[in-house]
């Protein structure tokens, strides 16, 4: 092994080899024998495209050139597929059209089935019984500041007009079609909430000309979170509920709701994105689920008649997308020695096949002796609490420090805020640790996986709990020897982006920042975003205008002033969700100052880059900032 300087190791992870190699997988489908799934291709873009895979195992693109399935409801998407009967249906990036695709036979080219207006559709299911798609539209033809959420009902070949079902709240998710046609149920709910903050589940009759009879509330209010209503086979609808404080599964049965396996744990995820599955039923009496515990992702098998939970031992601690047919199980999985995968497993013998990896090269024998293995650690903060993260010391076998020397540490800080860090194989994270740089991933208090509880500390605290928490974890390795406080550095996309200038701008710790599409003005961004997140800063900061002072006070860019620390951003030209206003503001401050301050506009990138050129260069680029201003000397600016 060669003794070098901790962040100077070199490493056959690459940028180019992340930029090049690692796709997204998203929206896992089972009809029939096929197997379906999205994956977002950096090489073509950031183009999301629809695989097949047939009962012969033959894999194939089912989307042709030219197409881009991705909606932008609420921004970040979700739900852009619906497939019954060889037949899908999806929403196009470019127009945000419903187009119509035979998936067999020669005449398989998209055609629209909804107007050139202004609607966004996302989170449909195919009614069989009325031959219509059931989904949710998002109507932006009165324009961005009167934009209106509905769950509507779209003759499925296009022929007729689009029928509004049910209107007048804020937002609608989850429209889900009982077996027998009968019913629908939907989650609903309104601003300021979020949907972790408070969704209700309702249902309705559907009547012989296709409206809602007899509409009314299951569940949810005030303080309670619904997600992802499902209808069994046989006819009973479940829902996921974490009314006790956990997000644990429940049936509605009787004119009642009962619990189906109360336990500590969470079996739901915050609602980001449409078309989330963390359950899924092979047979009424048999469900399938995944849930969360102390962070570590679970799989089990759920009897609801007795409420039994029995594990399915995988070597998976993060599974998403799970999708059920008699007999077999379809999921996205990831572990700290294997990237996210599609993966399928006999239902009966347990026994897994990965069908499509993120990243082939996270099975390069070389590439995996560099990986840097996960260590869930938990760690005091403010208040007398405890915080969590994933701590990944630095790994290289060609390498290793110099006697006595502690490595540099990057903190990452998640987005969301209410999101969390996973424990998945992330050659993102493996760049830094095999070049001799420790990261700590946080789990700060107001993330998800551990309870409402711990996801409300962030109430009213943005900007002050996740900040503490970052530095917290940071302090408390170093006081155990195993990082270098003196080259402490920060990351964090969108709203880690906003953690990473309130931990450089209001505290003395870290020697230099990088901020991805990150907020640094809580005002502007209460007054231009988008709506699904336009009362957001309701619960993280305080109600706007009346708080204020509070959005002047927590903003980064007011208070350039106090920053002495180096930083460079990462900005797409297209963002709405974060625009790029904020981020030439915090530069503009910045240079004003003197700082060393780097920034990188790319055009044509939303929230969140897709192009693999783009991919690589941001990379690039915050490794040679770290390495010019910290790593080689560690001196504060």
């Amino acid at each position: 092994m060669t003794v070098a300087p901790y962040g100077s190791w070199k490493s056959p992870i690459t940028s180019d080899l992340i930029a090049s190699e690692m796709i997204r997988l998203a929206g896992v489908f089972i009809d029939g024998s096929d197997i379906y799934w999205l994956e977002m291709r950096p090489r073509e873009a950031g183009r999301c495209v629809l695989v097949r895979r047939d009962a012969n195992g033959g894999v194939a693109d089912v989307t042709p050139d030219g197409f881009n399935v991705r909606t932008r409801v609420h921004e970040y998407g979700g739900g852009a597929v619906v497939i019954a009967g060889e037949t899908a249906w999806f929403s196009n990036f470019t127009d945000q059209r419903l187009y119509r695709q035979e998936l067999r036979g020669s005449n398989n080219t998209p055609r629209p089935i909804t107007p050139a207006l202004a609607f966004r559709y996302a989170d449909g299911v195919f009614d069989s019984y009325r031959n219509a798609i059931i989904c949710v539209r998002e109507d932006h033809t009165r324009g961005e500041d009167s934009v209106a959420n509905t769950i509507v009902a779209i003759d499925a070949d296009g022929s007729g007009p689009q029928r509004v079902l049910i209107e007048g709240n804020d937002f609608y998710s989850n429209p889900r079609l009982s077996p027998d046609g009968s019913h629908l149920a939907w989650l609903t709910w309104n601003h300021p909430n979020m949907p972790w903050d408070a969704a209700e589940l309702w249902i309705g009759t559907i009547a012989p000309d296709g409206s809602l009879r007899s509409v009314g509330k299951i569940a949810g209010g005030d303080d309670e979170s619904i997600c992802q209503p499902e209808w069994s086979p046989d006819g009973r609808l479940y829902f996921v509920s974490d009314r006790t404080g956990w997000w644990n599964i429940y049936r509605y049965e009787g004119g009642g709701v009962k619990p189906v396996c109360p336990r500590e744990a969470e079996f739901g995820r915050p609602q980001w994105v449409f078309g989330l599955s963390t359950y899924a039923f092979e047979s009424s009496d048999r469900v399938v689920c995944t849930f969360s515990e102390r962070g570590i992702g679970k799989l089990a098998w759920l009897t609801p008649s007795t409420g039994s939970l029995a594990p399915i031992h995988i070597p998976y601690t993060d599974i998403a997308d799970l999708r059920a047919s008699r007999g077999r199980i379809v999921f996205q999985g990831g572990a700290p020695s294997e990237c996210m995968s599609i993966v399928t497993m006999d239902a009966a013998a347990e026994q897994t096949e990965v069908l499509r990896r993120s990243s082939r090269a996270a099975s390069d024998p070389a590439l995996r002796a560099c990986f840097s293995h996960p260590e869930p650690i938990e760690f005091p903060t403010a208040n007398g609490l405890t915080a969590h993260g994933l701590f990944y010391p630095p790994s290289n076998p060609d390498y290793e420090g110099p006697a006595g020397e502690a490595p540099p540490l990057l903190v990452r800080s998640h987005g969301g805020p209410t999101s969390a860090s996973s424990s998945t194989l992330e050659l993102l994270i493996q760049f830094w640790t095999s070049r001799g740089i420790a990261v700590l991933d946080v789990n700060y208090g107001g993330s998800s996986g551990y309870g409402r509880e711990y996801r409300n500390r962030l109430r009213g605290q943005w900007g002050i709990v996740d900040v503490e928490d970052c530095i917290a974890g940071a302090k408390s390795l170093a006081a155990s020897g195993r990082i270098d406080a003196r080259r402490a550095m920060i990351t964090g996309g969108s709203a880690g982006g906003y953690t990473v200038l309130c931990a450089l701008t209001f505290h003395d710790f870290f020697k230099a920042g990088a901020s991805h599409y990150g907020v640094s003005d809580l005002e502007a961004l209460a007054k231009d975003t988008h709506k699904f997140e336009a009362r957001y800063l309701d619960r993280l900061v305080g109600p706007y205008p009346e708080r204020r002072d509070l959005y002047i006070e927590r903003s980064p860019v007011n208070h350039a002033e106090q920053l002495s620390t180096p930083v460079i951003f990462f900005q797409g030209d297209e963002d709405r969700i974060v625009p790029p206003d904020q981020t030439g503001k915090m530069v503009e401050a910045i240079r004003a100052k003197g700082l060393p301050v780097a920034y990188l506009l790319f055009a044509g990138e939303q929230h969140g880059f897709r192009k693999s050129e783009n991919i690589k260069r941001a990379l690039d680029a915050e490794l040679y900032f770290y390495s010019t201003l910290v790593l080689r000397t560690g001196l504060r600016f």
